[in-house]
């Protein structure tokens, strides 16, 4: 099951625009900061919330990184 919701996710990334998909880095790197800020602040109850914004930032570089692959290899 978890499967299917990454692969959702993924699909979903893939379908945005190379504007959309810096936004999102953006959104998911300010909600990183507030995770770790009520981390600190001993306010976060969902501490897996902090592993799983890492990973959402991670997919959103790695499909960045193959589009710029893609557009510098297609020259």
């Amino acid at each position: 099951m978890a499967d299917e919701k990454r692969k959702q996710v993924i699909e979903r990334l893939r379908a945005c625009s190379d504007l959309e998909l810096a936004e999102e880095l953006g959104k998911q790197r300010l909600r990183l900061f507030t995770l770790r800020r009520e981390n600190v602040t001993k306010q976060l109850e969902n501490t897996s919330a902090i592993p799983q914004t890492k990973k959402q930032i991670a997919r959103v570089l790695t499909l960045m990184a193959e589009r710029s692959t893609v557009e510098v290899g297609g020259e």
